[in-house]
């Protein structure tokens, strides 16, 4: 289920991050962020007594200082790590979020390897369930001798679907399997009734990742686009079809999803709440739009008799009629067998895997192998059952005193945005009393869940991976209905403890913090000193998620949560001009020969980049280590603040992943992440003595001044 949300994170999201695992321990992880990288600054000095003399600095040992950081600081900052770190072949990309990941990878390995030995662990326990996922993922030969037999049930019927009304209960029936076909379903908090849980309709359907991919002339999109034809092609010959039939299979497919596509609205058009908001009762959907589907009728199948649904787009529901009407049956069997076999293809047999991997792996990230068995396994493992995963590993690795630095950490920031607040010469008394109002309801998580969730009616068993893969999708599916017409929970989280993200969720007015988050590789949280922590998690984390609370989304949402007007006319008139400066920035950006930045689908996190860095940093100089100046591995507490932004970023990807990343998601590449909000910041020129004519200077009419 991939519905309408508009929970706003930090991190580089699924397409970067791509497993979401991290942890904040006080081990130090096999590979250190920066004990390969070389720099000509200073020595580095000991801040702490726990800190080794001959450790390199947490900041300094990444810095190449042959870039001038007027010139590019991102390069500056991250470039001697990035130079003595490639991106391995198994990888698409490569950072400190992944080395995270390579440190979460052993701790979660350990857990799932002891679970898998015991014996006797009591059945439903998390002890039998993690043990018996693990166990049947690493069990390649039982895939193997399977080969397609788990999906048959549902491949049987697919295969007698006999006119359009049947395809229509197919894709009804492999929405509780986590396949997306022909639309988006979830049932969510209604936007403009923060208490109250809906149903929510969204465009989808597609095999490639973004509505742009089936149109967009760039060259390496246009290849991306005929390879795809071609998997498309080779997955149907995997399902028993000669080279002609399954190529005439593939092309029809891809005419199809090619006009689902037409139909969907751009990236940047679905970051309009309002627009996305259209409430209806089934009845009027099936009406108004389609005659053809019996939305009432197919709900109550999952036990679900909604009074209205909201629809992201009407017009899509529209066009999707019309396609299914003149679309003929053996297309729409095509079309539904094939995302079930390719939802799944890393769950069987080798030849399933290896092509998906092929297309999804080599040519829309670059990755040029595979990662090994394991690592696949833990990932699956923790998407399916991570809140399980999460118990033992908060247990083990994240102590009470690091929680409390960074529930601490969390207050300072409000303050200073707080104080950014009041002294806004461009916001109305009216308007600023609201914000403040939202500002002190903002709600704090922080490591992991007061209460966690509870999983007793999951079924794990050893079966086959692809059996447990299912079941955990259908039980998310029942727990997700099951949420309708209860009061909202606003105790549960959307991540795992150890994922290396963090969001912010309008409609509970909260930012929620993964303990992962705030890990850097090699060192424990007591060896870093606060100009790096304020960079590297008040700014980039904390600063950043609060302030998606008054992004040009997030502004939107009202104190309680609701999808309301709060701005008065001229202040809203205001901030649209000011924001609007921020979207031609990054506008002007251009990764790959070609291919901008879009700076309306990425201006949400773009401000948000901006405001957490700016209110960071009157956070960080309220801290005894800036008031006193002192240096540290030759670098001032100013400098050392942007370094510690700078090192949340350490990120590099290949082009193909960039590609996709450009097309498809929200956040801006990881330079620009850097290099943009820094260029709007005058405290960043003085600590680098930035000078007018340089990349990173901007003159002051041309900076960006929202917060």
């Amino acid at each position: 289920m991939k519905a309408k949300t508009y929970r706003l994170s930090c991190g580089l999201l699924a397409a970067s991050v791509a497993i979401a695992l991290g942890g904040c321990s006080s081990a130090t992880p096999p590979q250190a962020a920066n004990t390969a990288a070389t720099s000509a600054a200073p020595a580095p000095a000991s801040t702490t007594a726990a800190t080794p003399a001959t450790k390199a600095d947490v900041v300094a040992a990444n810095i190449d200082a042959s870039v001038n950081p007027g010139d590019d600081f991102f390069s500056y900052a991250n470039g001697a790590w990035l130079k003595a770190n490639p991106i391995p072949a198994s990888e698409a990309s490569w950072g400190i979020g992944k080395l995270v990941q390579e440190d979460l990878y052993g701790k979660l390995r350990k857990i799932s390897e002891d679970a898998a030995a015991k014996k006797d662990a009591p059945a439903g326990s998390d002890e039998q369930k993690i043990g018996d996922f693990w166990s049947t993922a690493m069990d390649g030969d039982l895939a193997e001798r399977q080969g397609l037999a788990p999906l048959k049930p549902e491949l049987d019927r697919i295969a007698a679907i006999k006119d359009v009304p049947g395809a229509i209960d197919e894709a009804f029936a492999l929405q509780p399997l986590g396949v997306d076909v022909l639309f988006d379903f979830g049932v969510q908090q209604d936007e403009k009734q923060s208490d109250v849980m809906a149903v929510h309709l969204d465009q989808g359907g597609l095999g490639l990742p973004e509505r742009d991919y089936y149109f967009n002339t760039e060259a390496g999109v246009a290849k991306a686009r005929a390879a795809y034809v071609a998997h498309l092609q080779h997955m149907f010959k995997l399902l028993g079809e000669d080279d002609a039939s399954a190529g005439t299979s593939a092309d029809k497919v891809m005419a199809f999803e090619t006009a689902l596509a037409k139909a969907s609205r751009p990236l940047a058009d679905l970051r309009d709440p309002q627009k996305n908001y259209n409430k209806m009762s089934a009845a009027d959907l099936t009406r108004k739009y389609t005659p053809g589907i019996a939305w009432g009728q197919q709900m109550q199948a999952w036990k679900l008799d909604p009074s209205y649904v909201i629809v992201g787009q009407p017009e899509f529901f529209g066009s999707l009629q019309k396609l299914l009407a003149q679309t003929p049956v053996p297309v729409l069997r095509d079309y539904l067998r094939v995302h079930l076999v390719d939802d799944y293809a890393s769950t069987l047999s080798k030849p399933f895997d290896d092509e998906h991997f092929d297309f999804y792996g080599r040519v829309l990230t670059g990755q040029q192998e595979q990662q090994p068995r394991w690592k696949r396994a833990l990932r699956a493992e923790n998407r399916a059952i991570g809140m399980i995963l999460g118990r033992i590993y908060v247990q083990n690795y994240f102590p009470a005193k690091t929680k409390q630095r960074y529930n601490d950490l969390v207050e300072a920031i409000r303050t200073a945005y707080g104080e950014r607040i009041k002294k806004l010469d461009w916001m109305s008394p009216a308007t600023q009393a609201k914000a403040l109002e939202k500002l002190a309801a903002v709600t704090k998580k922080v490591g992991y869940p007061d209460k966690w969730k509870d999983y007793s009616a999951l079924q794990i068993g050893r079966d086959s991976w692809a059996q447990n893969e299912m079941n955990a999708r259908r039980w998310a599916f029942n727990d997700q209905v099951s949420k309708f017409g209860k009061p909202v929970d606003r105790s549960e989280w959307d991540m795992t403890p150890q994922t290396y993200n963090a969001y912010y969720n309008p409609s509970n007015n909260e930012i929620v913090l993964p303990a992962a988050q705030f890990m850097i590789p090699g060192f424990s949280d007591d060896q870093v000193d606060d100009a790096v922590v304020y960079g590297y998690a008040a700014a980039s984390t904390i600063g950043h998620e609060i302030t998606h609370g008054f992004d040009d989304q997030g502004r939107q949402f009202d104190a309680k949560g609701n999808l309301a007007d709060w701005w008065t006319k001229e202040d809203a008139k205001k901030f649209n001009q000011r924001a609007d400066v921020l979207v031609k920035q990054f506008d002007a950006y251009e990764p790959l020969p070609g291919l901008h930045i879009n700076g309306s689908a990425s201006l949400g996190e773009n401000m948000a980049d901006l405001g957490g860095v700016l209110i960071g940093l009157d956070a960080f100089k309220q801290t005894d280590e800036y008031k006193k100046g002192e240096k540290i591995a030759g670098y001032t507490p100013l400098q050392r603040f942007f370094l510690g932004y700078a090192l949340s970023w350490i990120f590099e990807e290949r082009d193909a992943m960039l590609r996709q990343s450009l097309l498809s998601d929200v956040h801006a590449p990881a330079k620009w992440r850097v290099n943009g909000p820094l260029s709007n910041i005058p405290d960043f020129y003085q600590a680098f003595d930035v000078k007018p004519g340089q990349p990173m200077w901007r003159d002051a009419k041309d900076r960006v001044q929202v917060w």
